[in-house]
């Protein structure tokens, strides 16, 4: 038995904008100015660590979609606790490291519910030299794709990787998995931190089903015009 998986019907429920900002009062700002545009949200350390799980609750008991990006690593019985609590919250995405029994343990405990637990193969802030320095005997490419089998294995509902991966990933998971990718930016824009970027369009092309723009779309001086560019080019792929 599988976790939750997800399959989006259009654009806009593939597009999942990263709240990466220090308050719960630009959250609520952003959200209100993306109202109509996005319906799915990611909360991730940043936010979460400012009052953002109470404010995660409010956006999902108001219908919105949200992605708790915890990445989630622990003894199983740990994890299996943590994800039970995480599903009382009506989260729709989790985060879990891919390690195959933080995976199972997660698995275990979401069963039933409806919450898409994600594997996070590979940060798309490392590149090989990063691999590397941790110690790890595969370049990061090889690295996601064992861990996507791996997760495949253990019933993980997606995979979050490079956009630059998505085409390999999707060979190895097959089409019902959710395969969702950060990293993205449009043509033109500052890669900040990110090492393994993709443009929106190519993300759709290479079959990602979920894409996750943060700072283009929130430090944008006009946010909602930013998100409708990014969903206008994901629909021309």
């Amino acid at each position: 038995m599988t976790a939750a998986t997800m399959q989006p019907h259009s654009m806009q429920e593939r597009l999942i904008v990263g709240l990466d900002v220090p308050t719960v009062k630009e959250a609520e700002q952003a959200v209100r100015e993306l109202d109509g545009v996005v319906s799915f949200y990611k909360i991730g350390y940043q936010l979460a660590f400012a009052g953002g799980l109470d404010f995660a609750r409010e956006l999902a008991s108001g219908g919105k979609k949200i992605f708790l990006d915890m990445k989630l690593l622990d003894i199983d019985h740990t994890v299996a606790k943590g994800v039970e609590n995480i599903v009382r919250m009506g989260m729709t995405m989790l985060t879990i490291h891919a390690y195959p029994k933080a995976m199972q343990a997660a698995v275990a405990a979401a069963r039933g519910s409806e919450l898409c637990l994600l594997a996070v193969s590979v940060l798309t802030s490392m590149d090989e030299q990063d691999m590397i320095d941790v110690g790890y005997e595969y370049d990061p490419h090889t690295l996601v794709l064992r861990r996507s089998e791996q997760a495949l294995h253990a019933g993980m509902g997606g995979i979050v990787c490079s956009a630059a991966e998505a085409e390999a990933v999707r060979r190895i998971v097959g089409p019902d998995m959710a395969v969702v990718t950060p990293g993205i930016r449009p043509p033109g824009s500052d890669h900040g931190d990110q090492k393994r970027v993709v443009t929106p369009a190519q993300a759709v092309r290479n079959g990602a089903s979920h894409l996750v723009v943060g700072r283009p779309i929130v430090a944008a001086n006009d946010r909602r015009a930013a998100a409708q560019a990014i969903l206008d080019e994901m629909r021309s792929a």
